[in-house]
């Protein structure tokens, strides 16, 4: 299958219809009116959105809705395929991607496209979202700051009271069950205090040693309800069996304490040379799907390289915090001199 990309192309965006996906379609659908076109695997909400059936689980399926729709010229992940199948259906048919998926497996599988993607004129961008995305572009101005880091601890506190779609909700379940070396840390968060955050495998820490050559990256989590958070680390060693990981992911989508707030905080370390910063907002959700809406705007503009990029490789995307924060999406804090966060 050739297809013939057009930067008046259109954008599908997959999982267009959920709770990310809706973001994504309808800000592009803004900025790109009359190109948007969602799609999911179910074909009633699908056409319902104006939309098209589409099923990542057979990437054969996926290359022939691309052909069947002719002239797409973006495709936004919005929801995880089996594997690297559908990137490569992509990006070998010369179709730029940007991905919202989190498991540092796939993304490594993805990164592998490189040379692909170069060959056929296309772009993708991953770790696009709140974490990833956001965190590794504060990590990288940390990072810098200190003239490279030696190490960098990134701490994730996320909503708990917020509706997350099944696959939300059992990635982070899945995420108890992987061993974890790292010990839990107390970190200040703007509006939220202190907190004791717990290592988890969020991909970030897996990507940022090699895009920045930092030694020693560690992302830990929490949620907005303290109770929450200790009911859920509590079950780590539980949670390595699959029974018990699909009961808790039942028991999570039904559980909803606390609030819609998040936070995300990078700290780095040079010697004695330290910096921070933090990000607060609300509507995680919203803002990964904000986050994926400016990069996909970016990436029709034709500005970014070709190539499989994450997304703190791109010098263009590095001002998206002050983006969002112009939108009232998100909050910056800085220290003050006191070490103090403001």
């Amino acid at each position: 299958m050739t297809l013939v990309k057009s930067p008046d192309g259109r954008i599908l965006v997959v999982g267009g219809y959920g709770a990310v996906g809706a973001v994504v379609t309808g800000a592009l659908g803004e900025w790109f009116p009359g190109r948007v076109v969602p799609g999911g695997r179910n074909e009633t909400r699908a056409r319902r959105h104006g939309g098209v059936r589409v099923d990542l689980a057979k990437p054969g399926d996926f290359s022939r809705t691309l052909g069947e729709l002719g002239d797409v010229a973006a495709v936004v992940l919005c929801a995880e395929p089996p594997d690297d199948g559908v990137a490569r259906a992509c990006l070998e048919n010369g179709v730029h991607l940007v991905d919202v998926g989190a498991t540092p497996r796939l993304l490594n599988a993805v990164s592998g496209l490189h040379e692909t993607a170069s060959a056929a004129g296309a772009t993708a961008v991953l770790s696009v979202g709140v974490a990833p995305g956001l965190t590794n572009l504060l990590a990288r101005r940390a990072h810098e700051e200190v003239g490279g880091a030696e190490r960098l601890d990134l701490t994730v506190l996320l909503g708990s009271g917020e509706r997350h779609g099944l696959d939300a909700v059992r990635w982070t379940v899945e995420g108890l069950a992987e061993p974890v070396t790292a010990r839990p840390r107390r970190t200040v968060l703007p509006g939220h205090g202190t907190r004791t955050a717990h290592p988890f495998p969020f991909s970030d820490q897996h990507t940022l040693p090699s895009t920045l050559g930092v030694p020693q990256v560690t992302t830990r989590l929490c949620l907005d309800s303290a109770p929450l958070t200790a009911a859920l680390f509590a079950l780590r060693r539980a949670a390595r069996k699959p029974g018990v990981r699909r009961l808790l992911t039942g028991t999570f989508r039904r559980v909803h304490l606390g609030g819609d707030g998040f936070a995300i905080r990078a700290d780095a370390r040079n010697g004695d040379r330290r910096a921070s910063h933090v990000l607060t907002g609300r509507g995680q959700s919203r803002v990964t799907g904000l986050v994926a809406a400016h990069v996909t705007r970016e990436l029709m503009t034709g500005t970014l390289p070709v190539g499989v990029h994450h997304i703190e490789q791109l010098p263009s995307l590095s001002g998206l915090p002050e983006t969002l924060l112009d939108a009232r999406a998100v909050i910056l804090h800085r220290p003050t001199a006191q070490g103090d966060l403001r």
